[in-house]
Order: structure tokens, then sequence, then C-alpha cells
């Protein structure tokens, strides 16, 4: 379960934004999008992923036998599975297989990941929306190559996740290689809740039903409630823009480490905009980890300028297992004593807190995400009250949430080289 916080409600009566008028005429905005089918995501939560669950039955015996998974895609493609993994790893029913992903051109990673594995005890899944993402089919064809995957005893080993029409899928399919495909209009980096996510986590032993359940808690909760937490932050981020241009995500555990890049991911590549009315448009992502960044970045907040909002992502319950600060006295450092007895678990909770109060003492927006535990179903909640954010923000903005044109010169510019090298 999530339990939201913040302290945007004076700000916003101070700035006479959240009227019920002006409630009601967002919420209906964002009713319009979703009924558009604009983006697929929307209907993720409610899927039935009868081809997952078939491919898991059928070969049991197989994913018995994996001992590691390397998921071949970047950006959308792979960092959303890398988030919810990292996030539940801990989880007993988690299957022992090492996850790992290809997904840089970097020579030294590539050999690096690719150390001692051996294709029979392997699965790649490489995964490309378009089919065409440079980064993947170059890994992608590397690979093929290195293992020789294309031999037909070996053809089980390999997966491909792309859509209907890409090049990808019907070469997987005129090569007999199992092919999973996915809508056209559901974004890569609003992917995570469909076969790109789902099929890798479902491997790996998780319940992906149960992450679906969280994601439809998220949505039933937003679309019930037409005064809701999420479009109140949305309207606040987004009309002030110019005055907190920059929001920090600060995630009090290591587990949220790859949760924060994927919400970089999702908030720079959806809200960096031309509006429509060619206006620059944006709210610059930063992702911290507490209590390490404490002791770098807070400084920045505390005491530089005043253009930043701060979200604070923890979680109630980090471990099954308590762990516990020893009642030793050093000498010279018996100031520290004040935590001994104390689980590391409340120290890191305290700590947040601690943060936290200290920032809204300086007046600057703050809100908080609790997850009341880590498990299939908080996660699911989690990912999906993103999205939904990043929806909401990016129609007060008036962009085009779902494109990503500015990624696309580099593209061109990057085949111009080749072609005319």
């Amino acid at each position: 379960m999530l339990i939201l916080d913040n302290n945007y409600t004076n700000f916003l009566k101070n700035q006479n934004l959240f009227s019920t008028e002006n409630s009601e005429l967002f919420f209906q905005k964002v009713l319009i999008e979703k009924n558009s089918h604009i983006s697929g995501y929307y209907d993720l939560p409610f899927a039935k992923n009868e081809e997952i669950f078939s491919y898991i039955e059928q070969n049991k015996a197989f994913i018995d036998t994996i001992k590691n998974m390397i998921i071949i895609g970047i950006g959308g493609s792979s960092l959303g599975t890398k988030a919810i993994d990292t996030m539940l790893s801990h989880q007993p029913h988690r299957r022992k297989i090492k996850l790992r992903f290809l997904e840089h051109t970097d020579p030294i990673m590539i050999q690096k990941e690719l150390r001692r594995i051996k294709y029979e005890d392997t699965l790649f899944i490489v995964i490309s929306k378009s089919g065409l993402t440079i980064e993947t089919t170059s890994l992608f064809k590397y690979v093929l190559h290195k293992y020789k995957l294309l031999d037909n005893n070996k053809k089980k080993h390999l997966l491909t996740i792309s859509d209907h029409e890409s090049p990808l899928f019907k070469w997987s399919n005129a090569n007999n290689i199992k092919a999973f495909a996915i809508n056209q209009n559901i974004g890569g980096r609003f992917s995570v809740l469909s076969t790109i996510g789902l099929l890798p986590l479902a491997i790996l032993g998780y319940n992906i039903q149960s992450i679906l359940n969280g994601a439809a808690i998220t949505n039933n909760n937003f679309f019930n409630d037409k005064n809701n937490q999420i479009l109140k932050k949305a309207l606040f981020l987004a009309k002030n823009e110019n005055n907190f241009p920059i929001n920090v995500l600060f995630s009090y555990s290591s587990v949220f480490r790859h949760f924060n890049s994927w919400y970089v991911q999702l908030w720079g590549e959806s809200l960096g905009k031309l509006d429509v009315y060619k206006k620059r448009r944006g709210l610059t992502p930063i992702a911290l980890i507490g209590s390490i960044d404490q002791h770098s970045f807070l400084q920045l907040i505390m005491q530089g300028q005043k253009n930043k909002t701060i979200t604070f992502l923890n979680a109630e319950k980090l471990s099954q297992k308590q762990v516990f600060i020893p009642n030793i006295s050093l000498q010279g450092m018996e100031s520290t004593d004040f935590v001994n007895k104390t689980s590391f678990n409340t120290l890191l909770k305290l700590q947040c807190i601690s943060t936290k109060e200290s920032i809204i003492s300086q007046n600057i927006p703050v809100d908080s995400i609790t997850l009341s535990n880590l498990t299939e179903s908080s996660a699911g909640e989690l990912i999906f009250y993103y999205e939904l954010l990043t929806s909401c923000v990016g129609i007060l903005l008036q962009i085009d949430t779902y494109n990503q044109p500015g990624v696309e010169f580099g593209k061109k510019i990057l085949r111009e080289k080749f072609t005319h090298s």
C-alpha cells in the first residue's frame, strides 16, 4: 500500500490553484486522454497476459535449468524490469537466476557481462519496440554470432519482444524464434507492466498478477477521486514549472537505486518537450539515495537556490530480519552512542524523517511516498503512480508526453555519420 503525504496544500492555497472547478476540468482532460487510447499503458493493469502464463507453464523444466537471464535492450526495455527486480529480489520465491543486462555498447561492459556465460544455462531476451534500436541490434548480432544461437538445438535459449509489425518480430517468426509482441501504442518507458517487464519478472518467479493488481489499485484510487493526490501534485508541479523546475526523488534505501534510474528516464524523456506553442517545457529529474546523499546533495537543497521540489520515497519495512547496531561504546566516539541497540531499519527511517523536516523548515515544497512493505503489489502501485503523475503533468504542460523527437535527432546524425564515412 502507498501512503502519500505532502506540504503542497499551503502552496496551492496561496496560489489559488486548486479549486473544485479546476479539479473537475483537469480530471476530465485525463479521462479524455485515457479514452483516446493515445497510450496503451492505461489499460495494462487489467490485461490478462495468457501468453506469458502459457509460456511459463509449458517451459517449466527448461526454466529450472536456467542460471542466467540476459536482457538485451536499453532504456524502457530494461530499466523497469531492473527497478522491480532490485526492489523485490529479497523475496524468497525469486528464482536463483542471475539477471544481467546488455544495454551498453561499451566493449568493456560487454565482455564483463558475458564472462563465463554458457548458452546451455542461459536465456537471452532481446527487447526492442521498433526492432531497430541500434544498441540493441548491435548487441544482439554479437550474441547471435558468439553463441551461434540460430542452431536448431539452441533456439529455445532465445526470446524476442517487440511490436507486432517490427522487423524484429518478423525476423523471429521467419527463423522460428519464440516472439512476444506488445501493442504499438505502448511506449518503451511506459512498458514495464506489459510483456516487456512481466515476462522476465515471471521467469524470475515473481507473481506478476500481484504486480498488476497493485497497479489497478492506484488506477482505481485515481479515477474514483477527482480530488486525488496525484492531480494535486501534478497541478502544483506544472503550474510552478518556472519557480521549481527541478524535481528531486530522494529514495531511502539502496533497493530503489534502479527505480531512481527508471524515474529519471520516465520524467526526462516524457516531459522535456516543445509544447503546442513550440515553447520549451519540462521538469528536470534528479535522483538521490538516502542516507548516502545526505552527505552530498542535501547541502545544495538546504542552502542553494530554492528551485527544487523534493519527493521522499521509503518503505516501512525493508527486511524480514532486523539488524541492530551493537551496544558498544568506543573511546572518543561516545557522542554516537545514542543510536546503540537501534535497528538499521529504524535508523534509516528516522534519517528520512529528520531530513524531510529539515527541508520543510526551509519552506521548500516536499511530498512523500511510503510503501507499507516491499511486495509485488506495492511495486505495481508505485510504478503506476509515477506513470499517471507523468501523464497528468504532460497534459498540463500541453505537450505530447509519449513521443521523443529530441532523441531521434541524435539517431539520425549517427546514421548519417556511418553513411558518409
